[in-house]
């Protein structure tokens, strides 16, 4: 089996999703929608480049291409980061609490642990968000043949942050350090509401 995610097939990442391994998990599957995402926007301000129609958008789509394929390579490297972290809370479980000092060590690597496990995911989620003003673009300004793709795009932007936020939530229960879960819950309180509104805007543009 391949060690990265990325470079599975989708026959035996699918079946590694349906395991009953609890990795790769939500928020692995929150970057995949989110690459997928940002591959659909990408691809629609392809389709415009180069089209006598939309010359005076040529430099902004192109903008948008080079992004999304940024914003696609990341995520597709956080599919793999999301289950590595998950497999760092599993393993600081998993450490030896016989004597007092044990369980001290144990319990200090759990929450650091479980704060990194909320912070990749947040990190998703961030990232995801990038693509909806991408998505809007190709939408209200891109090749009106494929305006259906750029909505999909946006679509699966919005669950790519929103599926991303939850695995952030789940970890921030168990955090003991008050401080960086009210922290965190700002942040992500910010992004849910920002993408919310971003796929409505993006969306109520739409020809259908």
């Amino acid at each position: 089996m391949n060690s990265m995610m990325k470079n599975m097939t989708l026959v035996d990442f699918a079946a590694k999703v349906a395991s009953n391994s609890p990795v790769p998990g939500g928020g692995s599957m929150a970057a995949v929608c989110g690459a997928l995402s940002a591959s659909l926007a990408e691809m629609v301000a392809n389709l415009t480049v180069g089209k006598k129609k939309y010359v005076e958008v040529e430099s902004e789509m192109k903008a948008i291409a080079e992004k999304a394929l940024e914003i696609r390579e990341k995520l597709l490297d956080d599919i793999q980061r999301d289950s590595d972290s998950y497999d760092k809370v599993m393993a600081s479980y998993k450490m030896p609490k016989e004597t007092d000092d044990e369980k001290i060590i144990r319990q200090n690597a759990i929450q650091e642990g479980l704060k990194l496990a909320a912070s990749v995911p947040l990190d998703i989620a961030e990232t995801s968000l990038e693509i909806l003003p991408l998505t809007e673009s190709v939408v209200t300004k891109g090749n009106a043949n494929a305006v259906t793709d750029g909505l999909v795009a946006c679509m699966m932007a919005r669950t790519a942050v929103l599926s991303a936020l939850f695995n952030v939530k789940i970890n921030l229960d168990s955090i003991t350090d008050q401080d960086f879960v009210k922290a965190m819950k700002d942040k992500v309180n910010s992004i849910e509401t920002k993408t919310i509104e971003s796929e409505k805007k993006i969306l109520d543009k739409s020809p259908f």
